[in-house]
């Protein structure tokens, strides 16, 4: 086996590369026998092999060779017979490619198969039959059928031999077609009457070592007086066909003439040729030599035909001519594409003339029939280059952009300069996939959202919205709060945001009075890697709404006091008795409830309360005026206030009347049966104390009578709560009841004093204690021992 260094290795700026290799190996190998180290020829790394993933492209060829990469071999995959392959063309050889990716690489190999002598002569028929006239001289030529030998060069057919010899020899003949014929040329006359049959063997060699034979016989039938042989007209006929001609079409008509007469004269026509395959596609008429066509001419598959024809004349005599056939091309092979290597998917940041497909273009057409051009359909951000003879890349042109077109259905077709020109197409798909480069972008520049105060917290207030031009996890797009404060407070104190939906919902419950509004940032970031993001700024306005009551400003309302204005009883209508003033947006006055509404009226908008008539003796010195101050919310709300109103010319002539203003008629009704049983519980309390201590005093005088007559020492002994009061009593409490009596005791006062004792414990005069004050406030019925001083006030 001889193997034959790469030829070239030629490396494509656009990262594909083609290079070239040629072995040469016998036939009929067996399967698994080293082809040759196909990496160390490309100078590839085995490695590369495996990682490129290394793989043989035949096209539509059968397999007969496989790429080990483990090793970087090429194996025989199949046993190989170069005549069932490539019949008699030579060389006979297998192409194929290499194709690696990442990056696309692809490498041409040829493997010419060498013959090998392993196919011996063989004649098409086992016998050959003759008949000859007797009469045939010396020279005759009898064209004999040649063998046939599969093998080519060296190993083909060689040399005939004829045995015996006696009457005939071998003659080898050529022809304008370059084959050799043989012819059994008559040496010495025949005989009938001495001979009548004769066999003869003819043997063909092969040149192969070692030396390989076949074998036919030759009847001889001596027939008697027929002297002259068929002759053509032509020894060689040359037609020209189309390789589209319609079969049953008379290519040519062939003429041989015999000079005898009769019988003897009468000719038939037949063909040969060492081919089999010839004979099917043409036909002749035995008797009048008419040649037509049978069968179906292709040019691709042999560009010539040569045929012998024989003329025999009814005595045995023959004679030969060729008919040479030239086929001319017909465009009726369309290109066939066959895509060696594509690309589904490429990023759509990829570079400029990143390549997405090799494709390989044939035509089996000749000359201008299988000219090639390729071109790719419109629209497509995609150029197609002819790389080598029949080889085109894909590559793109500019660059990409998903979010523009995230796929290209991409047709390629090719087109032959034949007349009429013939095409072939297919369609690609090619996938661009995302690559995070778009941020999300907010539906606005900015956004203002209104919420009415006194909220619920967690109300939902308005959602914002941003779309991401990408897709699939680049265009998922999260909601962030930025962080902020208002007025000191961070903001998502006041409201939060869902990350998934971009709802804002408010944390608490707003007060208009505290803040009117507020701003902050919603940042919406995608699930790129690395995330992309953009802001937005959102105005939260905070809507009024009527939770408030107007606040009466004068008069001023506090606990237990009591408010008064006079009107003499000489103001005349129109008199200003008094304005109310209130606070809190739009308010408006009215009276609600009055003693004598013809008396007076309140300004709707200012508060002011006048006379609306003359006032008279008759009318009421006191007036009580309910006022309500309203504001204009809705729902509306309101506050009352309550005005007293004397009618007198002189402040001494109400003063006991605004004494108790503040007290109403029912109050005042009982106020009397309550002060009396206060008086008879004090006087029964009261004498209850004179008597306990009365007998207090006069227990304790016996004991010390006692003490008095034992001789003992005598030792004070004052009781706990014991005091002096004044340095004369000796009752441990005083409560004053202050009872203040009126002309009319429905407005008497009784008010309960503070307990004005104190709790004094005095020491031995010659000892060193201090004395103490413990305040008690105690209630009267919880000091059964207590002195009660009870005062009036007339």
């Amino acid at each position: 086996m001889t193997r034959q260094v790469p030829l070239f290795l030629l490396m494509l700026s656009l990262r594909c590369v083609v290079g070239q290799v040629s072995y040469s190996i016998p036939e009929e190998m067996s399967k698994g026998s080293v082809v040759g180290n196909i990496a160390k020829d490309l100078g590839v790394d085995v490695k590369r092999l495996k990682t490129g993933k290394a793989r043989l492209h035949v096209g539509n060829s059968a397999e007969y060779i496989e790429l080990d990469r483990e090793k970087g071999l090429l194996l025989i995959k199949e046993k190989i017979d170069r005549e069932s392959l490539c019949k008699q063309t030579t060389p006979c050889a297998v192409h194929f490619q290499i194709i690696m990716e990442s990056p696309i690489e692809f490498y041409r190999v040829t493997v010419e198969i060498i013959d090998i002598n392993d196919n011996a002569p063989t004649f098409k028929r086992n016998s050959m039959f003759f008949e000859i006239s007797e009469s045939a001289v010396k020279g005759a030529k009898f064209a004999l059928e040649k063998a046939s030998d599969y093998d080519v060069g060296v190993n083909g057919l060689n040399r005939y031999t004829l045995n015996p010899t006696d009457n005939f020899i071998l003659k080898h003949s050529d022809n304008l077609g370059g084959e050799k014929g043989i012819e059994m040329v008559l040496e010495k006359p025949l005989d009938r009457e001495r001979q009548e049959h004769l066999t003869l063997t003819l043997t063909a060699f092969d040149g192969g070592d070692p030396q390989l034979s076949g074998t036919t016989q030759i009847h001889i039938t001596v027939l008697d007086v027929n002297d002259n042989a068929p002759v053509f007209t032509q020894a060689i006929y040359k037609v020209t066909l189309q390789e589209n001609t319609p079969k049953t079409t008379l290519l040519l008509t062939v003429t041989a003439t015999d000079s005898d007469h009769g019988i003897n004269a009468l000719l038939t026509y037949s063909l040969s040729s060492n081919t089999e395959e010839i004979l099917s596609l043409f036909e002749i008429n035995a008797t009048s030599g008419q040649v037509r066509l049978i069968g179906e001419l292709d040019y691709e598959s042999s560009r010539h035909y040569q045929l012998q024809v024989k003329a025999r004349d009814q005595g045995g005599l023959t004679d030969t001519c060729n008919i040479m056939f030239d086929i001319s091309d017909v465009n009726d092979n369309p290109p066939v594409i066959d895509l060696m290597s594509t690309t589904k998917s490429i990023p759509e940041d990829s570079v400029v003339h990143t390549v997405v497909s090799v494709m390989n273009v044939r035509d089996a057409d000749s000359n201008s029939n299988g000219v090639v051009q390729c071109f790719l359909s419109d629209s497509v951000p995609l150029v197609i280059e002819n790389t080598s003879n029949g080889f085109y890349s894909i590559l793109t042109k500019t660059e990409l952009d998903r979010e523009l077109a995230s796929q290209y259905n991409i047709t390629v077709s090719c087109s032959d300069e034949g007349v009429p020109s013939l095409s072939s197409s297919v369609t690609l798909t090619l996938q661009i996939s995302d690559v995070n480069d778009n941020a999300p972008v907010f539906e606005r520049s900015s956004y203002e959202a209104y919420i009415v105060e006194n909220n619920t917290p967690g109300l939902s207030v308005f959602t914002v919205k941003a779309r991401d031009a990408d897709w699939n996890q680049n265009a998922r797009v999260s909601y962030i709060l930025e962080d902020s404060s208002v007025n000191g407070v961070p903001v998502s104190s006041y409201v939060s945001v869902s990350a998934d939906s971009g709802v804002i919902h408010a944390v608490r419950s707003f007060d208009y009075e505290q803040i009117k509004d507020f701003q902050f940032r919603v940042k919406a970031q995608d699930g790129g890697s690395p995330p992309l993001s953009s802001n937005v700024t959102v105005k939260i306005l905070i809507q009024d709404q009527n939770d408030n009551p107007p606040q009466v400003l004068y008069p001023v309302q506090t606990g237990g006091s009591v408010v008064g204005e006079m009107v003499p009883r000489s103001a005349d209508v129109g008199y200003l008795v008094s304005k109310v003033s209130g606070q809190n947006a739009w308010v408006s006055y009215k009276l609600q409830k009055v003693p004598d509404r013809a008396l007076f009226e309140v300004g709707l908008q200012n508060g002011e309360i006048r006379t609306i008539r003359q006032v008279t003796d008759k009318d009421p010195v006191n007036q009580k005026l309910t006022v309500i101050v309203e504001d204009n919310g809705q729902p509306s709300r309101s506050a009352t206030v309550i005005v007293n109103v004397a009618v007198a010319d002189s402040f001494s002539e109400v003063l006991s009347e605004f004494t108790d203003f503040k007290h109403d008629k029912e109050y005042n009704d009982n106020l009397t049966f309550y002060l009396v049983l206060a008086l008879a519980v004090v006087s029964f309390l009261f004498i209850t104390c004179l008597v306990v201590i009365i007998s207090v005093k006069i227990y304790r005088w016996r004991q010390s009578r006692i003490l008095y007559h034992s001789g003992l020492p005598v030792i004070p002994y004052y009781p706990p709560r014991y005091s002096d009061t004044m340095g004369t009593g000796t009752l441990p409490h005083v409560f004053n009841y202050e009872v203040c009596r009126t002309t009319d005791s429905r407005r008497s006062d009784f008010k309960y004093g503070q307990p004005g004792t104190e709790n004094v414990l005095i020491m031995d005069p010659s000892s060193t204690a201090t004395m103490q004050r413990i305040q008690h406030e105690k209630n009267l019925l919880d000091q059964p021992d207590s002195l009660l001083e009870v005062r009036l006030c007339l």
